[in-house]
């Protein structure tokens, strides 16, 4: 059985267009022209001195539209029979013929859209007399919308005074046009289950990642809808790798359009730079059943939101499709008919957004690039969406399975001022905080070179506001400063208590959140187990004066009140954003005197901001130590960070900044192309400090 409710929909425009052609008068040269409103009635030609259609012709019509929406269902699926059938014809032609009755002129039809003018038209033809029963009424109903949409936009073309006037309301009729056939192209006849499920599916998707975490906004605010929230950001084409530019496309793109001129894409960014926001935002925009947004390639397409740190798990296989929902912990993954996954692939109707490959380990890349490979040669024709951090693989690690590289931009000016306007607007500030704030950032270098991306920029403005004004200058104190914050000023200033017993003072939290992220960090992971987090805080209460409380009730306290963990599926824990985890981890590396292991690690990219972080926690002498080993002989990438690095180190021997301005020195500018991916990978903390 077909879903009812898209049947009228199923109607092209190649089929409908002719059909509401009939229903009006064929115009002489210059008819258009005319420079003011015409009532509908004055143009129907079923009515009037003009009339060369029957009241028989509109039936006929009415009952071609009924044929037609019956014969996209497949044979053997009509959801009405024949009865009713004629029925929704009768009622249909009786609405039609409206047309040559309303008072309403082409201008003022046109801007209340097809859904206000489908119930105008059908306001005057009670269904009561025609017998329809639930399937009969929808059919009805979605039927009169077709026809209203191709009206309206008929209206639009006959008349240039109505395109003129009608400017945006012409553009969305012709897009909606457009959207549906396209829809139709794309989506097959579904049985009712597979039809039914992907509406509450895409109900499912609406919800999970329909808001956005908004960092320093009250705790009740702090969840902000995407739609209001999202701002769009650009893509660029990377200046390194071997794509030619030759057919690349434009050099920058809307970030919302990446998916547009290419089915597979591989997306960079640093951290909080909008690559889970965007992915986000794709996946709402496809599983909407609202057509008009203008991006054609999302329409009638099912996404799949697939977090590397939530399927890569130790030990276990990669999902196949079947898996996917099951693997993200969707709740609806219980109701998913037998082959659904499949089927939505071999229709090519996928929007595949694989989230986060700088968040598993180095060992596990090479498994997941040839999962990546066996899923899209298997199943061709999708879209595909991979986002990874700037440093986390080489240049064209994904060129050989077919995906083009993009860079997600910084942010410019505008983006910036139309993140604190929003954010004091959710924030209920003062209009006048907001406009000092990017007052600040436009004048003052160091804080324009922190306004890079969302996550920095919703930072500066929860302290800007939270110090009146005034605002750390560089990124470690402006972490530090988040981290007071978020851990020791909320609850106090909203004065919320945690039960008795479990209240956990600032340099508790602290301890304790360093402890797990440093955990993650050496073991190559993005989440624990519960059982994990409760061994780690089990080991650390005796020194840290809780022995009268237990592992489980700090674990809720600090999962409650810190604002820093979270738990995406039951039983797991992770950190609620990467940035705060490696910074957590750098503390507590510099605090154990882990330098050689930091040093260690400076091949692996996961490392690169704990590198940089720990050298700004660093005292003078420890990060004199770390710069020197950096700069060893043999050691390109630790050159490379060890000059990104003096933008972090307080205190800096002449002899130690000369050592590390060598090591750049025969790196920059690099000499081939190998040389100049590695730049490329170290390159942003060179640029921005």
């Amino acid at each position: 059985m077909v879903d009812v409710t898209a049947l009228g929909a199923r109607v092209a425009s190649s089929a409908v267009v002719p059909l509401v052609r009939r229903l009006f008068v064929r115009d002489g040269p210059g008819a258009g022209l005319v420079d003011r409103p015409v009532r509908i009635s004055a143009l129907v030609s079923f009515r009037g001195e003009k009339r060369n259609v029957t009241p028989e012709d509109v039936d006929r019509i009415a009952g071609e539209l009924v044929r037609r929406a019956l014969t996209s269902a497949g044979p053997g699926e009509e959801p009405v029979d024949a009865a009713e059938a004629a029925a929704v014809k009768d009622a249909l032609a009786r609405t039609l013929a409206r047309l040559g009755e309303i008072t309403v002129e082409d201008y003022e039809a046109v801007g209340l859209g097809p859904e206000r003018f489908a119930r105008e038209l059908g306001a005057g033809v009670p269904l009561a007399p025609y017998g329809l029963g639930e399937g009969g009424t929808l059919l009805y109903e979605r039927l009169l919308h077709t026809a209203s949409l191709h009206i309206l936009n008929f209206l639009t073309q006959r008349s240039t005074y109505v395109a003129r006037q009608q400017t945006v309301q012409t553009q969305q009729l012709a897009r909606l046009v457009r959207a549906v056939d396209v829809l139709l192209e794309r989506l097959p006849s579904q049985s009712a289950e597979d039809a039914g499920f992907e509406e509450r599916y895409a109900d499912h998707v609406a919800a999970r990642h329909g808001t956005l975490t908004i960092y320093g906004l009250d705790a009740g605010t702090r969840e902000w809808p995407l739609d209001t929230a999202y701002l769009s950001l650009e893509a660029t084409r990377p200046q390194h790798g071997r794509q030619a530019p030759a057919g690349a496309g434009p050099l920058r793109v809307s970030a919302e359009q990446v998916l547009a001129g290419h089915d597979q894409v591989f997306l960079r960014g640093v951290a909080g730079s909008g690559k889970t926001t965007l992915v986000q935002w794709l996946a709402v925009t496809a599983a909407s059943r609202v057509y008009d947004h203008g991006l054609t390639h999302l329409i009638g397409r099912v996404p799949f939101v697939l977090p590397m740190r939530r399927i890569v798990r130790p030990g276990a296989e990669l999902p196949l499709p079947g898996d996917f929902l099951r693997a993200v912990g969707a709740p609806v993954a219980g109701e998913q008919p037998p082959g659904w996954a499949e089927r939505v692939l071999r229709a090519r109707r996928g929007v595949l957004l694989i989230d986060g490959i700088d968040e598993i380990a180095d060992d596990r890349r090479a498994t997941v690039r040839r999962w990546l490979r066996e899923l899209v040669r298997t199943f061709p024709g999708n879209l595909w969406l991979v986002t990874s951090r700037p440093s986390a693989v080489p240049q064209d690690w994904l060129a050989a399975e077919g995906f083009h590289e993009l860079d997600l931009a910084r942010m410019g000016r505008t983006e910036v001022d139309t993140f604190i306007r929003r954010w004091h607007r959710a924030a209920g500030a003062e209009e006048a905080v907001g406009e000092a704030l990017r007052r600040s950032v436009r004048t003052t270098t160091e804080l324009n070179r922190l306004a890079t991306n969302p996550l920095m920029c919703g930072m500066l403005c929860a302290l800007h506001r939270d110090r009146r004004g005034f605002l750390p200058q560089d990124r470690r104190s402006l972490y530090e400063a988040a981290l007071t914050m978020l851990l020791e000023r909320r609850d106090r200033e909203r004065e919320l208590h945690a039960p008795a017993g479990t209240a956990l003072s600032y340099a508790t939290q602290v301890q304790l959140l360093q402890k797990l992220a440093w955990w993650l960090i050496r073991n190559g992971r993005a989440e624990l187990d519960r059982s994990e987090a409760l061994q780690i805080i089990g080991r650390a209460r005796p020194a840290l004066n809780l022995a009268g409380v237990g592992d489980e009730e700090v674990y809720v306290a600090l999962l409650l009140r810190s604002g820093l963990l979270r738990e995406p599926a039951e039983g797991r824990v992770d950190f609620l954003h990467r940035t705060f985890q490696d910074y957590l981890g750098s503390r507590l590396a510099v605090q154990e005197m882990d330098f050689d292991l930091l040093v260690d690690h400076a091949d692996r990219d996961e490392w690169e901001d704990v590198i940089l972080l720990a050298l700004a926690h660093a005292r003078p002498k420890e990060a004199e130590h770390m710069l020197r080993r950096l700069t060893e002989p043999g050691t390109p990438r630790g050159s490379l960070l060890a000059a990104a690095g003096l933008h972090y180190t307080a205190e800096v021997e002449p002899w130690v900044r000369e050592r590390v301005e060598r090591g750049l020195a025969a790196h920059v500018p690099p000499n081939d192309l190998a040389a100049a991916q590695e730049v490329a990978r170290a390159g942003g903390d060179l640029v921005l400090g």
